[in-house]
């Protein structure tokens, strides 16, 4: 009886661990020019009833990095799961 009691709590642990909550993807967009000066911002956005691993993939395929046609400056996005 004690072994399927200590077994029902691991389950229960375990489904209330992975359930859908609201998270949030911090990202820090850097700019930068030529001459190296650059411009840093962060941005939060809010993702509602996901997963913590859904979370992740979603926030990380946010991060890029783009340079102007130009070549004059270059924009990185660097984002993470908080």
């Amino acid at each position: 009886m004690k072994k399927l009691f200590i077994f029902a709590f691991a389950v229960i642990a375990l489904s209330l661990a992975s359930c859908k909550k609201d998270r949030t993807c911090e990202c820090t967009i850097t700019n930068t020019d030529n001459n190296g000066n650059s411009d840093i911002n962060t941005s939060t956005v809010e993702i509602k009833k996901i997963k913590k691993s859904e979370a992740k993939d979603l926030c990380q395929k946010t991060t890029y990095m783009n340079t102007d046609s130009n070549g004059s400056s270059t924009t990185t996005s660097d984002c993470k799961l908080k």
